[in-house]
């Protein structure tokens, strides 16, 4: 949000300079992200300065050319050679410098130097009023009347000055200082001085109602407690005066007409949002708030017709036909135009939860929108209108035809919080007299209805918060008010028992947990990223995600970011697709982020996820070696190496049960599937516009840390050598690893320490429907060195179980 500081003296005049004031907005809970200063002329005439044309010459070799001496004040009497029709000796004259940068009305920008011009040497410039951006007349130079000295500058002579733009990152909750006036007040408070409200008491409207005057009845007293409007007549319809042009210029919002300016001016200058109505479009001559009809239908500003929903609030005629979204969007066929001359200014306090609510129907956002949904002040709304009317009688030729018809069937209440006054102490940390909380609360608009004592002899007031203060709500918020006001910096530091503290953090701690993960990742060359939870919906217009499960947003700010991501895979792809495209081809990414579906019953999981990304090669090329493609056994060996620093080990695995991913296994601890991994599908590759493959592994964090116990078991080195031997099956292509690794394990739960696949064939001389699995067993007594004889009859054992439960033969 930004502030004009020559705007914001009007309403609270202060000679504090504009870094002071920054200083003291930033530590009260309004952070100045920016102070520029803005220039009424551009380049403040820097360097231009009133002189007096001493002499006048005709230049020798140029008829229209006159070579005059100039005294600027300095003692050094300059030659300037002028092409002006109108100079002559004895003029006030305003003097461009050597060195000055001058900003026309039109053209580029350009530095005055020395020069010589037709053999005529020349050591300034003798100014006409758009050469310095003061106007557009080119006739001649500007010739002053004016007993100030020779060198005083143009920019003192012109009254010009700078103004200073505040740019304020205004928190959700201080909707009420989202204007000149609401920072004035926090002003008022800080620096105990007096704001100033624009002066409205010159206001008149006439005392009889006239024929044609606007009615209005408000139908939703929930939706909209309060509705003002005034009907104005001979309204001229037209560009704004220069000084409201720049008064909107200077915070960034541009021009439109008498009529929207002056509502904009208000919006920004008191926090009132209205709204202007092209009063001959209101049929039956009243307005009507109430809400919508399901699937009525009203053609907004920009020329999209919306369907509305039941839920909406609108600003109807008396002839049933809607005009506006209420506290959000204009409708096109009651807006003002240039062909306007009768003018219905609204000025209305809307419930926000109805505000909101519209505004997210129909996925607009407008300044407004952005008010009313966060709570105004509902005894804004008159002055608001009165100070608009008297603006448009300025700007604009208007005539007040009406008394002003202010309807407010649903008073909003001022908000009473109890305050026991050691709260204050026990919740800062350091005592305040009470007199200067009286005095913050007060300053604030908070007033003490009620004192009393209780019966342990603490101070209590009963006091009273505004209503547009809606964050206040509560006894803490009456103390960090006290505190903002009172200043951070004024209490001080004091030590505490942080093992007190400590004593109250979970076990295990799930952020010491992720750092050692982080840390491992890391140490295998891996590089965290953290991505946006929301993306794109087209990502998961696909068969193989139900459309019912994903978390949409209403409210989105941009169409490729309208869902809760599903799962972390896309948002991650985004990044891979970012380097591969700026030849980064080689990523080792992991990212700890959450996962959003919607249940069945209409409710939301949220889960914690650990993604990892493997793409491009695991080893460069170079003199020493070639380069090595990343693989499936790189990714496993990361997610293995993972678990086992949880003292996790898979109890089993299971093909891929990931619907974005291709040839791979899910992984089971304690029977549950907790990981998956794999290559990335080709259809999602193309559909991420990624042209290499990429392995992906999503494991689900939330289980990992529910089921970490902190203990790893460790294990006596063996005494006695483990054997290995190998087997080559031929089974039916149904049959996976993981059966033929549980039949193993369940034959020889003595010597059998480990079962691993290092090869999988598929080949015609296999047979119809058959592959191969070339598997190892790793063999060990704890009590003996095993003997041939041994090992022999396990392995017998083994492949008597593996012909009798998989049909299985040995591959020859």
């Amino acid at each position: 949000m930004k502030i004009s500081l020559d705007w914001l003296r009007t309403l609270f005049p202060t000679d504090k300079t504009p870094a002071e004031i920054s200083a003291l907005l930033t530590s009260s809970g309004l952070e100045v992200e920016g102070l520029e200063e803005l220039e009424s002329v551009p380049g403040g005439l820097q360097g231009v300065v009133l002189g007096t044309v001493l002499t006048r010459d005709k230049h020798p070799d140029a008829d229209k050319l006159s070579v005059t001496t100039v005294d600027v004040g300095d003692g050094t009497i300059r030659n300037i050679v002028c092409g002006a029709p109108n100079v002559a000796a004895g003029q006030r004259v305003v003097v461009a410098l050597e060195g000055a940068m001058l900003h026309p009305s039109s053209g580029e920008p350009f530095k005055i130097k020395k020069s010589k011009i037709r053999g005529a040497a020349s050591e300034g410039m003798l100014c006409a009023e758009d050469e310095i951006g003061l106007g557009q007349s080119h006739a001649g130079i500007m010739v002053l009347d004016t007993d100030l000295p020779n060198g005083t500058p143009a920019a003192k002579y012109f009254g010009l000055t700078s103004d200073h733009i505040i740019e304020i990152g205004l928190t959700p909750n201080r909707a009420d200082a989202a204007s000149h006036f609401g920072v004035a007040r926090d002003l008022r408070a800080l620096l105990r001085q007096p704001v100033q409200l624009p002066d409205v008491s010159h206001f008149h409207a006439p005392s009889e109602v006239p024929a044609g005057n606007i009615s209005v009845e408000i139908e939703d007293a929930e939706g909209c407690p309060r509705y003002a409007g005034l009907l104005l007549e001979g309204v001229q319809v037209g560009p704004s005066p220069e000084w409201l042009q720049r008064r909107l210029r200077s915070i960034g919002l541009s021009p439109i007409n008498n009529v929207v300016d002056v509502t904009n001016f208000i919006l920004h200058e008191l926090g009132q949002p209205l709204h202007a109505f092209d009063a001959d479009q209101i049929g039956g001559q009243g307005i009507r708030v109430r809400r919508a009809g399901a699937g009525e239908k009203l053609t907004t500003l920009d020329g999209t017709e919306r369907t509305l929903k039941a839920e909406d609030l609108v600003i109807a005629d008396a002839t049933g036909q809607a005009l506006a979204l209420a506290g959000v969007f204009g409708g096109k066929t009651s807006g003002v135009t240039e062909g306007s001359t009768r003018v219905f200014l609204e000025s209305a306090y809307f419930e926000p939860a109805v505000a909101r609510k519209t505004a997210q129907n129909h996925q607009l956002k407008t300044d407004a929108s952005f008010r009313f949904e966060r709570g105004t002040d509902p005894h804004m709304v008159p002055l608001a209108l009165k100070r608009a009317a008297l603006l448009l009688q300025e700007v604009a030729g208007a005539r007040v035809a009406a008394p002003v018809v202010d309807v407010y069937p649903r008073h909003i209440e001022h908000t009473p919080v109890r305050l026991l006054l050691p709260r204050v102490e026990k919740l800062i940390g350091h005592y305040i007299a009470p007199e200067r909380i009286r005095q913050i609360l007060t300053d604030l608009d908070i007033l003490i209805t009620e004192e009393s004592v209780t019966e342990t002899g603490a101070a209590e007031w009963l006091v009273s918060v505004p209503p547009y203060r809606v964050d206040v709500t509560r006894e803490a918020d009456v103390v960090e008010e006290i505190l903002r006001i009172y200043g951070y910096d004024h209490v001080p530091l004091r030590t505490f028992n942080a093992a007190a503290f400590l004593a109250k953090f979970p076990s295990p701690d799930p952020e010491q947990l992720r750092r050692d993960v982080a840390q491992l990742l890391s140490g295998q060359g891996y590089s965290e990223i953290i991505t946006n939870s929301l993306v794109n919906s087209r990502y998961f217009e696909t068969p193989e995600q139900p459309a019912a499960e994903l978390v949409r947003v209403l409210n989105y700010n941009s169409a490729d970011l309208d869902v809760m991501r599903p799962t972390l895979l896309h948002s991650g792809l985004e990044i891979v697709r970012y380097n591969v495209n700026r030849r980064q081809r080689d990523l080792k990414l992991y990212e700890f982020g959450r996962s959003y579906q919607r249940q069945d019953d209409g409710s939301y999981k949220e889960r914690p996820t650990l993604a990892i990304y493997l793409t491009g090669n695991v080893q460069a090329e170079s003199w020493q070696q070639k380069d090595e493609k990343t693989a499936y056994h790189h990714l496993a060996g990361a997610v293995l190496q993972v678990l086992r620093s949880l003292g996790f080990t898979p109890s089993g695995q299971q093909p891929v049960q990931h619907q974005y991913l291709n040839g791979g296994l899910t992984l089971l601890l304690n029977n549950q599937p907790v990981v998956h991994l794999g290559s990335v599908s080709p259809k999602v590759l193309k559909q991420m516009d990624i042209s290499q493959p990429v392995w992906y592994a999503e494991l689900d964090w939330q289980w990992l840390l529910r089921k970490y116990r902190g203990t790893l078991t460790a294990q006596e080195l063996p005494k006695f050598p483990e054997v290995r031997r190998d087997l080559s099956l031929v089974v039916d292509q149904a049959v996976t690893f993981d059966q033929l690794r549980q039949i193993a394990t369940k034959a020889e739960r003595k010597l059998l320490r480990e079962v691993n696949v290092f090869d999988v064939y598929q080949g015609e001389n296999l047979g119809a429907g058959k592959k191969s699995y070339s598997l190892s067993f790793l063999l060990q007594d704890p009590t003996q060195t095993l003997t041939d004889q041994a090992i022999d009859q396990v392995m017998q054992k083994l492949m008597a179980q593996f012909e009798q439960q998989a049909g299985a033969v040995i591959r020859k």
